[in-house]
């Protein structure tokens, strides 16, 4: 559920739109309505709504000074108004949409569906980035088996320093001043390693 805010001073445009949206809108809640630019800015900062309907012209300040004097600004913008001249300017603001009065049914529900698209956009964008971030903590805790000479140590990626190539052995650096020698190519070890976190800087480097 998208919830929605209305800011108009005309309350016969705020109850002709909030029935629209209720009609044609079923996923958008209008959770409040203002009928002051300033009774406005204090309820979208409290509020902080996914979607906002906003008049331009208004008493005390017009649509364009009270998305200025906002600041919570993270929420979609549909502007509703009866002036087709501050369209630019609008867009400008990163409006999704710019429906003119009488508003269309149509229209409202061309809007509110960009409104539901970028929401679930985000969302999905969201989702990756925790996924990204759950692979790179395991990743960064990953324990690697390192077999040396006299003993086989769990190595934690993130205490490799870097890894130098010796023909067929790899001498690896760690972190406190440790190193020790494996009986692998680097290609191995870098096999073995498999993280983001580390390239080759040289065809003897793994860093």
């Amino acid at each position: 559920m998208i919830r929605a805010v209305i800011v108009d001073d005309e309350v016969s445009a705020v109850k002709s739109l909030q029935w629209e949206i209720e009609a044609f809108c079923p996923w958008i809640e209008v959770c409040a309505s203002y009928l002051t630019p300033l009774e406005a800015v204090k309820g979208i900062n409290l509020i902080k709504p996914d979607c906002v309907f906003l008049d331009i012209e208004m008493p005390q300040m017009d649509g364009f000074q009270l998305l200025h004097s906002l600041e919570f600004r993270n929420f979609e913008l549909i502007f509703t108004t009866a002036y087709d001249s501050y369209a630019l300017q609008a867009f400008r603001e990163n409006a999704v949409d710019y429906l003119l009065k009488p508003i269309d049914s149509d229209d409202l529900q061309v809007a509110a569906e960009k409104v539901l698209d970028r929401k679930k956009n985000n969302q999905l964008g969201d989702q990756l980035r925790n996924i990204m971030r759950d692979i790179r903590k395991q990743q960064s805790s990953k324990k690697i088996p390192f077999s040396f000479t006299d003993k086989t140590i769990y190595v934690e990626i993130e205490d490799i320093i870097y890894c130098k190539s010796d023909v067929n052995y790899t001498e690896v650096y760690m972190t406190e001043g440790k190193s020790g020698v494996l009986s692998k190519k680097i290609k191995e070890v870098e096999a073995l390693i498999n993280s983001p976190s580390f390239f080759r800087a040289h065809h003897s480097y793994l860093v």
